[in-house]
């Protein structure tokens, strides 16, 4: 559930999302983060090594399908729960926002 820090209309304003610690989804978004951190870490080792350019450029793009597919996995929570829950709520500039979302993804 998203929750507003601040009433008031202004830049500050923080929205929150509970999410259960214990939860699969939880624990499958942190899985992947973890993941894409080491592979980060794995391109910052082989640019510090010297390594062959096409090596490194292969290891990047692999960063980027992860990161998609954590933003599949994420955007697909957050339609399944937050989108929802907003429309049933009566909050119908919830779409808004999900379309603006979309096309930042699809730049």
């Amino acid at each position: 559930m998203e929750k507003e820090v601040c009433t008031r209309s202004c830049q500050g304003c923080v929205k929150h999302k509970h999410r259960d610690k214990d939860g699969q989804e939880y624990k499958s978004l942190l899985c992947r983060l973890n993941r894409i951190e080491g592979q980060v870490r794995g391109v910052k080792s082989m640019v510090e090594e010297d390594r062959y350019c096409v090596d490194i450029l292969t290891q990047v793009s692999a960063i980027q399908s992860a990161l998609n597919a954590f933003n599949k996995e994420l955007l697909s929570q957050h339609i399944r729960s937050c989108v929802v829950d907003d429309i049933r709520a009566g909050k119908d500039e919830v779409v808004d926002e999900l379309v603006s979302t979309l096309q930042k993804l699809m730049k």
